[in-house]
């Protein structure tokens, strides 16, 4: 078979986190390749995610480099056992492959954490909104922002399951306030961010300018996995999406969200400001 020529970054999240195992163990890339009883390019396909591996390899490997993380190996082994395309696949070569990864991202989420500085989460944005700011970010024709729109709202079924992901959305005021629309569909806009508040598993809060941010705060999406060692991080971009998940990389954002919502306001405190927000509209 083939090597894949645009895999996904849950497939290269899967690679990457086997070669973690063999470099922790102190392996080269020849020496796993041996072990499956293929070439060096077998272990190198495997790893950059270009290859598929079977839940049964995934556990070979593992075994093969001494790792003793049974629940670590047990969600590898569950990632290589995904089968079939999910829905985003549908829109390939109609929407940049970071925003497919993102719907993949949050799709596989137990929980959802975002910081939003400038505009509104992707998942709690009407159509009406998400229309008009993306035509303020991008230059696209107007059946190709259609599709952009109805490829994000799709996205927000997620909130829709019967046990959805939890979803805390840290929202700045500035994000509230900011013109990318008609008033009249910014009103709007806010009195649904009032609606999802309500929502199971959704609690949306309010940094108001009166608060003081420490350092550089931006937005950003946290994912979190099953375990916390497959969480994963994705910096937002009008164009595309960075995905980060070194551990580093994982404590820094974690402690970033956490001193962001410390200094928020609480559930009831927030969904009364949007209120008055959207009332001076």
């Amino acid at each position: 078979m083939p090597p894949r020529a645009y895999p996904t970054a849950r497939q290269k999240r899967l690679g990457a986190e086997l070669r973690k195992l063999r470099e922790r163990a102190g392996l080269s890339g020849a020496d796993v390749a041996r072990f499956l009883g293929g070439e060096r390019a077998v272990a190198s396909h495997i790893e950059s995610g270009r290859y598929g591996v079977s839940a049964e390899r995934v556990r070979w490997i593992a075994a093969h480099c001494s790792a003793t993380d049974k629940h670590l190996v047990n969600a590898l082994a569950a990632m290589a056992e995904e089968r079939g395309k999910g829905w985003w696949e549908e829109w390939r070569g109609r929407i940049p492959p970071g925003f497919l990864d993102l719907a993949e991202l949050e799709h596989h989420a137990v929980y959802l954490r975002t910081i939003d500085v400038l505009h509104i989460p992707g998942l709690l944005q009407t159509q009406e909104y998400a229309k008009d700011l993306i035509l303020s970010s991008v230059s696209q024709t107007s059946a190709e922002v259609d599709v952009w729109v109805e490829f994000r709202m799709r996205r927000r079924e997620i909130l829709d399951r019967p046990q959805p992901p939890k979803f805390q959305a840290l929202i700045h005021e500035a994000a509230l306030r900011m013109r990318y629309c008609r008033p009249e569909t910014m009103r709007k806009q806010l009195e649904f961010l009032v609606e999802a508040a309500s929502w199971p598993g959704v609690a949306i809060r309010v940094v108001p300018f009166s608060e003081q941010i420490t350092g550089s705060v931006h937005s950003m999406l946290y994912a979190g996995a099953n375990i916390p060692q497959l969480d994963t991080v994705q910096l937002d971009s009008a164009f595309d999406g960075e995905f980060l998940h070194a551990e580093p990389h994982l404590i820094k954002y974690r402690t970033l969200l956490d001193s962001v919502e410390g200094i928020s306001l609480d559930v009831a405190e927030s969904r009364k400001f949007i209120r008055r927000i959207a009332q001076e509209m």
